[in-house]
């Protein structure tokens, strides 16, 4: 029986989320529509991320869970990396999975749950050079910030990394799609977009780089906001750079991923940037614009990692002064160069390390949301808050504030920071004064 309802859950990067809400909208135009909350699906997408140790038993962990106490369950998709990684395999790991879907072959995924439906457990993990965003329908709702991929794959080959493995060579996609797409999303309703890629300055069409793309995109009417994530330092280019203090829809946010601050270990990653270079790349970030926040994502325990490296990587946290950071404990993934190399490091001193190198970025998360204590600014208004009259909206540096406001998801109000926490911020709106023409006064 073809399913008329479904749900997906995304796992992982915000690059998932994007493809899961792309599946959502592929599904909806064929007739399905989203199930609500608490009620079963009869068809359920587990889109997957293969980034951390274990994450293939998480997968087959979930699906699982999803067969009923009657002994029924819904046609089950398993999407995204683990997909990719597992091919046919997650088929004879799972009885219970129909469909195995890969992140460059979503766009197949209505004629894979047709196939499904008429007994089939059909499997497409191809890695096509044609871009499949091609067979995507319109975008036509968004949320207020919406993301937009612009690019996938990777070429870098960090040894500890299995992306180039599950999403292929980097590519681009064509600049007349993305502004298109930006166009879409704005009139959908999005406020905010964020430009996503693995490697997501690396994007090119032609002679023209990602610093061009957002001067383009900044011209839409309606776009108040411009993010971009995931960077490379090695493609932080110095017009990218420039367009942080021209472009004044870009927020000053960069998350800009070091992951080490030992020469020595970002060598055997092989990372192409240096402890220096990292450095200097921040450095004239800062001199653009004054006020960015820096955000970064770390490895402890990778192979090989002595003490002295660790403290390296404390040093730069310290020289940098992170507005956040993601920080992970090295997970050998297979197939990947790192997962063979020697002197692996014992799990209870990454465990030491790793709460270590959390406890000084926090110190400087909260550092930097009480330096913003005073500050008057705006906050793009997301979702409701858990207290009455209560919203939750994100400050240009991506800090969640709260504040009390009649204002709505998708409008931007001024807001007085008063408080700042480790993990969120409290506003006061700043109404406007409105003239009383009665008395001619300010009210």
């Amino acid at each position: 029986m073809t399913p008329k309802t479904f749900k997906i859950k995304s796992f992982g990067c915000q690059m998932n989320v994007y493809d899961g809400e792309r599946m959502a909208e592929l599904l909806g135009a064929t007739g399905m529509s989203a199930a609500s909350d608490g009620d079963d699906a009869d068809l359920v997408v587990l889109n997957t991320c293969h980034i951390r140790e274990k994450a293939a038993e998480k997968a087959y962990s979930d699906v699982g869970r999803l067969r009923r106490e009657d002994g029924s369950k819904p046609l089950i998709a398993l999407a995204g990396c683990v997909a990719q990684a597992e091919g046919a395999e997650a088929k004879r790991r799972s009885a219970l999975i129909d469909i195995v879907v890969g992140p460059q072959a979503y766009h197949r995924l209505p004629e894979l749950v047709t196939e499904a439906s008429r007994g089939a457990r059909p499997v497409d993990t191809d890695m096509p050079a044609i871009s499949k965003f091609d067979a995507l329908p319109d975008r036509r709702r968004a949320n207020p910030s919406a993301f937009l991929t612009v690019q996938e794959g990777c070429d870098k080959f960090c040894t500890y990394c299995v992306v180039p493995y599950t999403r292929g060579a980097e590519i681009s996609r064509p600049w007349s799609d993305i502004v298109h797409e930006a166009e879409a999303l704005v009139d959908g309703g999005a406020r905010e977009i964020v430009l996503l890629g693995q490697n997501v300055n690396a994007w090119k069409d032609g002679r023209r780089g990602l610093a061009e793309l957002i001067r383009a995109i900044a011209e839409i009417d309606g776009l108040q906001r411009i993010r971009y994530t995931t960077s490379h330092p090695a493609d932080m280019t110095d017009e990218l750079i420039a367009a942080h203090a021209d472009v004044d829809k870009l927020m000053p946010y960069l998350h800009l991923p070091v992951q080490s601050g030992s020469n020595r270990i970002l060598k055997a990653m092989n990372r192409s940037h240096t402890v220096e270079t990292y450095l200097l790349t921040i450095e004239k970030m800062r001199a653009a614009r004054a006020d960015i926040a820096l955000s970064g994502d770390f490895i402890v325990g990778f192979p090989g990692e002595t003490e002295e490296d660790f403290l390296a990587t404390l040093r730069i946290v310290d020289e940098v002064g992170y507005a956040s950071a993601y920080s992970f404990k090295y997970s050998p993934r297979p197939g990947t160069p790192a997962a063979t190399m020697e002197d692996q490091i014992q799990r209870e001193i990454m465990d030491d390390r790793l709460q270590r190198l959390q406890a000084r970025i926090n110190d400087h998360q909260l550092a930097f949301n009480r330096s913003k204590v005073g500050c008057e600014t705006q906050v793009l208004i997301e979702r409701k808050g858990r207290q009455d009259g209560q919203m939750i909206g994100r400050s240009p540096w991506l800090q969640s504030i709260h504040v009390e406001t009649a204002a709505r998801p998708g409008e931007i109000v001024d807001v007085a920071i008063v408080a700042g926490g480790p993990n969120s911020m409290a506003g006061v709106e700043r109404r406007k004064p409105v003239l009383n023409f009665v008395e001619g006064v300010a009210a």
